[in-house]
């Protein structure tokens, strides 16, 4: 039987410190934009929605912004190697969630801003800078792309949700030290030893 690793064999399949908080940064953000999204689309008409419509779409552009970061973290800072554990169809449906993960990353927010430019209306971040449209105002556009926007959130969700319980099925059940690679120094310790008290 294999023993879980320890701190040591740890230390050199971490992620780099700037990787673990674009990572979680990201996840905060991307959650209080989900909850917005469905705050927003069943208020009725008024000042306050036309804020949170803001609040959503601002985040849309963050989330588009810390993407990019991530992006190109990742590629100038190779992740670190899967447990020898894990059984090959798990390391290939780990790839293609991560994968499918980063292209949502991307899609979700790029066809909401797409939605609000067909529905003429810009996007100006955080009220100061205006950024260019990604559509020409077009009512049917704008009516399909919402449809779209929509689907793929509920899509990135459902991705989301698959991660996480991959992440806490590996702390708990396999106990093979991966959660503890995307956790700051000091939560690492304590998922050293899953489940110990």
């Amino acid at each position: 039987m294999k023993t879980p690793p320890t701190l040591a064999t740890q230390a050199s399949t971490r992620y780099t410190a700037l990787a673990i908080v674009l990572h979680w940064f990201l996840a905060a953000v991307i959650v209080v934009g989900f909850a917005i999204g469905l705050q927003m689309s069943d208020a009725p008409v008024s000042p306050a929605r036309v804020r949170w419509i803001n609040y959503h779409k601002w985040i849309g552009v963050t989330i588009l912004g810390l993407s990019v970061l991530r992006l190109l973290w990742r590629f100038s800072h190779r992740p670190p190697t899967l447990p020898e554990s894990m059984r090959p169809w798990q390391r290939n449906a780990t790839r293609w969630v991560h994968g499918a993960m980063y292209l949502f990353f991307f899609i979700v927010p790029l066809a909401g801003w797409a939605y609000s430019s067909a529905l003429g209306f810009h996007t100006v971040y955080l009220g100061l800078i205006r950024l260019p449209d990604l559509a020409p105002k077009d009512k049917a556009l704008a009516d399909l792309l919402i449809d779209v926007h929509a689907t793929l959130a509920w899509t990135l969700a459902t991705l989301v949700g698959v991660h996480i319980a991959a992440a806490l099925k590996h702390h708990f059940i396999d106990k093979d030290g991966l959660l503890g690679r995307m956790w700051l120094r000091g939560g690492a310790q304590m998922l050293s030893k899953p489940g110990s008290q």
